[in-house]
């Protein structure tokens, strides 16, 4: 398999064999290999490949693909890229970008295609006027099929498709299409007005992009053509772009009926700000809940100096401490993780929160249960053997480890659920804030078992 071939050259360093390999292979070969590539990998073949395939695999790739392999070009190479997109591929980038390197990119377009990709931003997203291309061929009626046929030759190259074309007035208005089929089929040399369909399907630069998508799928269309209000012919849209639209919209869909769109929103522009962000807005965002476990440790501080008297009576009280710590600390991670993922992948209905909940304090407590009888059988062994204690002190690690591992079960679902619900960044809030309440309340846990069950010796 090619990709087996790939991987074989970078890991010798061979790139002139990998060179070769890539400039005998196929687009499509490429594509599919390239996508089970890594980032660093991704780069090293990008930059191997000829211009015009390095651009035909740059526009299939999703945005964050694209994204990873801007990063790795000079401001150069990211503006000569850029310049040569289809319009409409390259306004969907953009898009994506943060609003100050899209405006730097635009700045750096030729004026030509800065004018193109201005018009196309200037309307409404998610319309047709958004995700349409310029890049299409019209004629004049009058034209005669060979002329026709000529400008296709000349121009076709750089243009988004050659198979349908349009017939348009002096003053650029729709007047009919015709396919590529029927010009190459014609008899003789006959005006295009005597071959054309007069009655063109078209859609106003303002209609929903879901809706150009649907009737592309419905009626089998190669494009459909886009027009102003005056009917004047300001761009198409063709399947290509209608099969990436209506993958998004049914994901779009599917995340709006589990309740997640705006939180799918909401965590991709913080995950932005948290990755790409300036370091002061990163601190606004990190250091706060920093702030809350600094001062969390400082209670936790307190509570071990009001039981001191129990340390210095009992040595091994201490020697436990971080274990029931550390338990509560790593189902709390889990659980949190659990949460999160199952939110971001639609397994968790934020709606029906509460079932989620339930079943997952339920498997912290089972956990504990499992864990605490271990350790707790271990902590009596040890204290017996060791510093010829009392048993009883297993029985007080074993029963603050069920209800330390609960208790952490039910912060790591609560917590972001909450942050969520509050609208703050459950990715910098929520361990923090579990860390904090589950070590001083860990600790109060503890030293109230020890207390109960050892406060004879104390």
């Amino acid at each position: 398999m090619l990709k087996e071939k790939i991987l074989e050259y970078i890991n010798d360093k061979n790139m002139i064999a990998l060179k070769s390999l890539l400039s005998e292979s196929e687009s499509l070969e490429i594509l599919d290999a390239f996508y089970d590539l890594s980032s660093d990998e991704q780069i090293i073949v990008f930059r191997l490949l000829n211009k015009n395939e390095a651009l035909d695999i740059f526009e299939h790739l999703d945005t964050e693909e694209q994204h990873n392999l801007l990063r790795s070009f000079t401001d150069e190479k990211i503006t000569e890229y850029i310049n040569e997109l289809a319009p409409d591929d390259r306004v969907r980038l953009l898009d994506e970008l943060p609003a100050k390197v899209a405006k730097k990119l635009i700045n750096s377009l030729s004026a030509e295609e800065r004018k193109i990709t201005n018009v196309l931003m200037g309307y409404a997203p998610e319309t047709a006027g958004r995700i349409m291309t310029t890049e299409y061929i019209s004629f004049s009626k009058e034209l005669t099929v060979e002329a026709a046929l000529d400008k296709i030759r000349n121009q076709g190259e750089d243009k988004e498709t050659v198979y349908t074309l349009y017939i348009t007035s002096p003053r650029r208005r729709l007047e009919g299409v015709i396919s590529l089929k029927d010009l190459v089929m014609a008899k003789g040399n006959p005006r295009i007005e005597e071959i054309m369909s007069k009655s063109a399907i078209s859609l106003s630069t303002d209609t929903d992009q879901e809706e150009v998508a649907r009737l592309l799928k419905e009626l089998d269309l190669l494009a459909v053509p886009i027009v102003d209000k005056e009917n004047r012919l300001v761009g198409i849209v063709t399947i290509d772009d209608a099969v990436d639209i209506l993958e998004e919209e049914t994901t779009e869909d599917i995340y709006d009926q589990a309740g997640l769109a705006d939180i799918t929103k909401s965590e991709t522009n913080r995950s932005e700000v948290l990755v790409s962000g300036s370091l002061w807005a990163i601190w606004k965002v990190r250091l706060p809940f920093l702030l809350i476990t600094l001062f969390a440790g400082f209670g936790a501080a307190f509570i071990i100096e009001g039981f001191e008297e129990a340390l210095e009576t009992i040595i091994a009280v201490a020697f436990f401490m971080p274990l029931i710590m550390d338990m509560g600390g790593n189902v709390g991670t889990q659980s949190s993780t659990v949460f999160a993922r199952g939110v971001v992948l639609g397994h968790i209905d934020i709606k029906s929160f509460f079932k989620h909940f339930l079943k997952e304090v339920g498997i912290g407590f089972s956990l504990g249960v499992l864990i605490g009888a271990g350790g707790g059988v271990a902590a009596a062994v040890a204290n017996v053997l060791i510093w010829d204690g009392s048993p009883m002190l297993g029985v007080a690690v074993g029963l603050a480890l069920v209800a330390t591992m609960t208790l952490a079960s039910l912060l790591g679902f609560l917590v972001p659920y909450l942050l969520i619900r509050l609208k703050v960044d459950q990715a910098a809030g929520s361990a923090p804030i579990i860390t904090s309440i589950k070590d001083i309340a860990g600790l109060l846990i503890y030293f109230a078992f020890v207390s109960i069950f050892l406060g004879y010796l104390l």
